[in-house]
């Protein structure tokens, strides 16, 4: 059953002093998810970084180099949205055996009907070894039947085999692959259980429609379908070259299928079905999809908990749990998050989730139109009531507080959650509502491009925890409920780096994701829980980047184990 909460009061700010730190570790090999991630303050000396450099470089020059970001080969950046890559998929405790003995659903004429509502054109390929991105829906439901007690979903925002592939061989300092599943990142090299890889289309029912942010209604929202998926023109491997130069960003002029967002694609993900970009958890029909974690929640008993890098009512985080026709309603996503009245549940609110930890802290707005009439003037994210709201109802709520180590106080929180079987909110970031951008080389010293350059102060660093940190506390407090958890953990940064076109933060993100498995997987090995644990790690979309010189990756990282 779900966490009973106390009734007593709760303080807004949870911000004890106890240093403690309940997170356990094993298997020494795993990179360190701990404070020695983290710079003891802003690096204030560039020299020795050179895939910072090369970003740079390449923004000044905007000349090629290592690779490009688009369709134009001689331009550094020609594209900054998403594209309709193949994305990859990892298994962990479990396999995909049972998918792959059905066949892929993109061979059958009847499947494919079913999921789109009609078969969508030069998608039917009775050769697909490919699998949709439904499938890890379906990946979850089997992990349960299979007696799994413990489920995590990780999404990696925005990171196709490319920038994953750019990643590992930045980590492991020399181009080791240029095919499958890869070597190089903890991730695809862990040992510990059994495991499995491939890959799905995501492309969804349809682009964005007209809503009614107050009413809760999609307009329009039963036109044409146009995704679908034409592996002629966009390769039947996610490292297959594309035939044709914009199919996959859908401006094929021939077959332009739509490419997916966040939004939807993290619908396919927690709730099985296509919808129109923009949907949080809503079908084309105005009718609410299921995301898993309800089902758990109600049928199995589960504690649920999300986890994120980034504002945690965004598309991915906001998808695990939420029912909007818009993914820009950030406040309404956060109450149903946290259990609270919304504009999709006024009368009947959702239990909320157990634990919720992640970004948004410090994002002020005075008005939102996106938001609809009941947005309240302030944190454009949790609206400043509701986390005294859900305070009263007996969570645990720590936030970032000036002098103050994120990582100690989330800590102290977790910890008096755990002892006293409560919920957990955590609300942290800086500028943008995310955690600090990592970079690279494991510090926190983004450089320019097509956005800019973030900076960050010492306060910045040392107030927040990072993705590991938030994951294993969120582990440690969802443990105590004896029926199973389900977590979605998201490295959101990834996608924010691609759309920026910024590989040194790209690559950072990823490796701050790795991190993240890392500990998750120590934890497991601490509990001895593989048995009863299935660790699902994807994506929700790719995007468009292109390596031409991989080794000058593979070589800009001095201190790789070659």
């Amino acid at each position: 059953m779900q966490m009973h909460l106390t009734t007593r009061l709760a303080s807004t700010l949870f911000a004890a002093s106890l240093g403690l730190n309940s997170a356990i570790f094993a298997a020494p090999p795993a990179p360190d998810a701990s404070e020695a991630t983290k710079p003891a303050s802003v690096p204030t000396s560039l020299e020795g970084d050179p895939i910072r450099e090369m970003q740079e470089a390449s923004m000044e020059s905007k000349e090629v180099s290592f690779g490009h970001w688009g369709t134009a080969p001689s331009r550094y950046s020609a594209w900054t949205s998403h594209s309709n890559r193949l994305i990859p998929v990892y298994t962990f405790g479990m396999t995909m055996d049972k998918l792959r003995n059905e066949g892929s659903l993109y061979q059958d004429e009847e499947r494919l009907e079913k999921l789109f509502g009609a078969v969508p054109e030069n998608t039917l390929n009775p050769d697909a070894k490919y699998f949709d991105q439904t499938d890890v829906y379906r990946l979850q439901e089997q992990a349960v039947k299979a007696g799994k007690k413990k489920v995590i979903l990780i999404v990696f925002d925005g990171m196709d085999w490319q920038t994953t592939r750019a990643a590992a061989i930045y980590n492991k300092g020399s181009v080791s692959y240029k095919e499958g599943r890869g070597t190089g990142l903890f991730w695809q090299d862990y040992p510990g259980t059994e495991t499995d890889f491939g890959f799905f289309v995501t492309s969804p029912l349809r682009g964005g429609v007209k809503t009614d942010v107050n009413g809760q209604i999609v307009l329009g929202g039963t036109g044409e379908i146009t995704g679908g998926y034409n592996p002629k023109l966009g390769g039947d491997t996610p490292w297959a070259p594309a035939a044709s130069r914009d199919y996959l960003l859908g401006q094929d002029r021939t077959q332009p299928h739509t490419v997916t967002d966040s939004a939807s694609s993290a619908t396919s993900l927690t709730s099985g079905v296509k919808t129109y970009n923009g949907s949080i958890n809503f079908k084309a029909d105005s009718s609410h999809a299921e995301p898993i974690a309800h089902k758990l929640q109600r049928e199995n008993g589960f504690a649920i908990g999300v986890v994120t890098s980034v504002p945690v009512s965004h598309a991915t985080p906001g998808a695990a749990y939420a029912h909007n026709v818009t993914r820009n309603d950030y406040q309404d996503i956060s109450r149903d998050l946290l259990g609270l009245p919304s504009s999709s549940h006024r009368t009947d609110p959702l239990p909320g989730v157990d634990v919720l930890l992640g970004g948004g802290w410090g994002e002020i707005k005075a008005k939102d139109s996106n938001q609809g009439e009941n947005f309240v003037p302030g944190n454009r994210i949790i609206a400043d009531g509701d986390l005294d709201r859900v305070a009263e109802k007996g969570a645990v709520v720590v936030q970032r507080t000036p002098g103050k180590k994120g990582n100690q106080i989330l800590q102290d929180a977790a910890e008096t959650a755990r002892k006293e079987r409560r919920r957990l909110v955590g609300f942290f970031g800086v500028g943008g509502g995310h955690l600090p951008f990592q970079t690279a080389d494991k510090n926190y010293n983004p450089t320019v491009d097509v956005k800019g350059a973030e900076k960050y102060s010492a306060a910045d660093i040392e107030e927040n925890p990072n993705l590991a940190e938030l994951a294993t506390a969120a582990l440690d407090v969802l443990n105590e409920d004896e029926e199973g958890f389900w977590l979605m953990v998201e490295s959101g940064d990834v996608d924010w780096a691609n759309h920026a076109n910024n590989l040194d933060n790209s690559i950072g993100a990823v490796l701050s994701g790795d991190e993240a498995f890392a500990a998750i997987a120590k934890w497991v090995e601490a509990h001895d829980a593989w048995d009863e644990t299935a660790i699902i790690l994807t994506a929700d979309h790719g995007h468009y980047l292109n390596l031409t010189d991989a080794k000058k990756i593979a070589d800009a990282n001095p201190s790789a184990d070659k």
